[in-house]
């Protein structure tokens, strides 16, 4: 994978770093430093979550020609911390406060999901999707799909007991059951090749919006940090909760284009896997990890609340676009500009 295009001061001097040097300039740790102090909204800053999706990759794949000496460079985990706490407070804001009863937490999850009122982007693929607008939602959802499961797998050796063995099982159906075209990284890849889009690892991230970043910096935020290893649970869980019926959705929304089985092969193997997963990851897994550390109740339902948050700033950012008549996609709007 390349290093990505810029999109502002920070990132630019983040990969021109990357690329030339062994540790950070103090010009880019400035800039970070500044970016941090932004009191902007993090979670469409495409020149922060960008910044902050390049630092978290060094933990995934890294990037052509930049060395895997950086991943634990002291200078870019000083950067990275920094962007984190600004991505944190974006997200805080908009979960809110959520309040913790003494009902199970596969009831209080349940209970964010029901009260969830974000626009559902499942629904309008199915009916009205275009096949250009299909190619934006899937350009924008590559970002996490083509490492599907990864952010969320950090978590388990910060687990143990039945809780990790809830989440080891359902992490194993995500990574195919041990046959690599199974693997849900490589359906994806296979519909994106249908649509005529570039399915190489990392290869569309120039035309992602923020949002798609966003939402991957999350999961890797909970999945890196062992103090957010209930919040990457829940995170999981409301993904496993949440996906089924939209999966049912969006597999109806291109056989309405004309594309068969073979195209909505991914969408069909969520629509039954994840109805499986619901109750392992909400009972078994949350559950357990409730059971024995009951302080990390809150950070399990911030999870799940901000799974459901990022799901629905990234809906309502391709809806607004569309309904405006123009693209989506960060080339495109930059290209406009």
């Amino acid at each position: 994978m390349r290093l990505p295009e810029p999109r502002g001061p920070l990132s630019d001097a983040l990969a021109r770093d990357l690329a030339t040097r062994t540790t950070l300039s103090p010009e880019t740790v400035a800039l970070g430093e500044e970016s941090a102090a932004d009191p902007a909204d993090a979670l469409l800053d495409d020149d922060l979550q960008l910044s902050l999706a390049i630092a978290y990759e060094l933990h995934y794949r890294g990037f052509d020609g930049v060395s895997d000496d950086w991943e634990w460079d002291p200078s870019l985990l000083g950067l990275r911390s920094s962007l984190e706490r600004r991505h944190l407070a974006g997200l805080l804001a908009l979960v809110g406060p959520i309040e913790v009863t003494d009902e199970p937490v596969d009831r209080q999850i349940t209970a964010l999901i029901d009260a969830d009122e974000s626009p559902s982007l499942s629904s309008f693929m199915a009916k009205r999707g275009s096949a250009e607008q299909w190619r934006e939602y899937l350009t924008l959802r590559s970002v996490y799909h083509l490492k599907e499961a990864d952010p969320h797998t950090f978590a388990i050796p910060r687990l143990s007991g039945r809780t990790k063995a809830a989440m080891v099982e359902i992490q194993a159906d995500e990574y195919g059951g041990g046959s690599a075209a199974r693997m849900h990284s490589e359906l994806f890849a296979g519909l994106m090749r249908d649509l005529d889009l570039d399915a190489d690892y990392g290869a569309l991230w120039d035309e992602a919006p923020a949002a798609a970043f966003a939402s991957v910096n999350t999961m890797s935020l909970f999945g890196l940090h062992r103090r957010w290893r209930g919040a990457a649970l829940g995170h999981l869980t409301a993904v496993e909760m949440t996906s089924s019926e939209p999966s049912r959705r969006y597999s109806s929304g291109l056989r309405r284009l004309g594309y068969d089985e073979r195209t909505t092969v991914f969408y069909d193997e969520h629509v039954e896997a994840d109805a499986v997963h619901e109750q392992i990851a909400s009972v078994d897994m949350c559950g357990s990890l409730v059971a024995g550390e009951p302080e990390l109740t809150a950070d399990v339902l911030f999870g799940a609340a901000a799974s459901l948050a990022m799901d629905g700033l990234a809906a309502r950012h391709l809806l607004d676009a569309w309904e405006a008549g123009r693209s989506g996609l960060y080339r495109d709007r930059a290209l406009a500009a």
